[in-house]
């Protein structure tokens, strides 16, 4: 069993900045593909950034040059630093995870973490 837990979200006023972090635990042989996907309410649950084992990065368009991804390959933690944030970028933030145990990769969703960003 796998679990990923997020932590981190919270209330910011625009132009504020928030870091998440989600860890990884459990019976883990390796995690390949790490993320960060967003739900706005009433709307689908989109991609916002991703990251391979290796540090390739990869980011939505309306994140580009505001939000920066990183992860810890020991820890098995990927972090969300977002720096001048929008009433847009208001959502559920959740991880997401592709992650190897022996002889299956499977892929595991957290549980999500409340971003608001309001004035």
């Amino acid at each position: 069993q796998v679990q990923l837990v997020e932590s981190g979200g919270g209330l910011v006023q625009p132009g504020g900045s928030l870091r998440l972090s989600c860890v990884a635990s459990g019976s883990i042989f390796s995690i390949n593909v790490m993320g960060w996907y967003r739900q706005a309410p009433g709307k689908e649950r989109d991609l916002v950034a991703t990251i391979t084992s290796g540090g390739s990065t990869n980011y939505a368009d309306a994140v580009k040059g505001r939000f920066t991804i990183s992860r810890d390959n020991a820890k098995n933690t990927v972090y969300l630093q977002m720096n001048s944030l929008k009433p847009e970028d208001t959502a559920v933030y959740y991880c997401n995870a592709d992650v190897q145990l022996t002889l299956h990769a499977y892929n595991y969703w957290g549980q999500g973490t409340q971003v608001t960003v309001s004035s």
